[in-house]
């Protein structure tokens, strides 16, 4: 989905106590002590864990700061911070988490491109999904990810008649290895490569909620994306309080620009993240978006604002 992870090196290691003196000592003006001392404080407050509350479970989405750190460096930044999961990690790295003691929380599948709406697809997606069961299985790792695929000329009738006939055939298999199928919505709307994804047929929460219903398992659920879902539909948390009990996961990102959880976007996620915590929600919410600036602190926002 990214280029190859970079480990990114850099330390948010304070002067000592000592080096600052001399450095006070020398200095023309109090400016200067004030301006070292300021950078100190900074620099230690970033390394205190963020999460106090604890009410919602926080989950980094590793492909979103893939380009700036190693799945090692982001299971650190994890422990740091207070999240419990690095979500969409392959297989192979999950070793790395169960040594911080970190989950993950959602597993990857088969693409978003060609999904259960299409038949031709199925015995391709049936197999990654088995594949993903498995190895949710053997970490007890709760959630495998899935899609309804592009139209591809497919009539919305025809792609919910086929996802539901499609996921009858494995959700069996998720119920006894006990994990879920959670299938995202995707804004259709945003022409920008990972921000949007223009003919995408799961591009609404009823129609997702739909297949979901027609499926009729307790492991068949719902990927709330609320960025995507606030782009399609809106009205946040009356579906929240609506469709609570098939959620699965969540998902976060700033609208618009799939950026930070800032004052540059849109969604207000306090009141949202404090309905989930009240609807009785036990799963994760990942951090999604794709930062536009230091990520580390951006990052470090955005989980101190879902702590409700």
């Amino acid at each position: 989905m990214s280029e190859k992870s970079r480990s990114n090196n850099r330390t948010y290691n304070c002067i000592s106590r000592r080096s600052m003196l001399r450095m006070a000592a020398g200095a023309s003006t109090a400016g200067a002590v004030s301006l070292t001392l300021g950078s100190c404080a900074a620099a230690s407050k970033r390394r205190e864990r963020v999460v106090t509350k604890g009410r919602i479970n926080q989950s980094i989405v590793y492909w979103c700061f893939e380009k700036h750190w190693d799945v090692e460096k982001t299971c650190q930044i994890a422990r740091q911070l207070g999240c419990k999961s690095v979500e969409l990690v392959e297989p192979t790295d999950w070793p790395t988490l169960r040594k911080h003691g970190l989950v993950c929380a959602i597993a990857g599948s088969h693409g978003f491109e060609k999904g259960m709406n299409n038949p031709e697809y199925h015995d391709m997606c049936l197999a990654k999904l088995r594949d993903s069961i498995d190895a949710c299985s053997e970490y007890n790792f709760p959630n495998v990810i899935t899609f309804t695929g592009f139209r591809e000329n497919i009539r919305d009738n025809a792609g919910i008649r086929n996802c539901v006939k499609g996921y009858k055939k494995i959700v069996r298999y998720a119920e006894t290895k006990k994990v879920n199928l959670c299938l995202e919505i995707l804004n259709s709307r945003v022409a920008v490569e990972m921000k949007g994804h223009p003919g995408y047929q799961g591009d609404h929460t009823d129609y997702c909620m739909e297949i979901v219903k027609k499926v009729g398992s307790p492991r068949m659920k719902l990927l709330f994306d609320i960025y995507h879902v606030q782009i399609m539909d809106g009205d946040i948390i009356s579906r929240i309080r609506q469709y609570k009990d098939y959620i699965g996961h969540y998902h976060t990102a700033g609208n618009p620009g799939r950026r930070e959880l800032d004052n540059k976007q849109e969604i207000n996620y306090k009141p949202i993240m404090e309905e989930i915590a009240k609807s009785g929600y036990t799963g994760y919410v990942g951090q999604e978006f794709i930062p536009t600036r230091d990520p580390l602190e951006g990052l470090t926002e955005a989980v101190a604002l879902c702590d409700v």
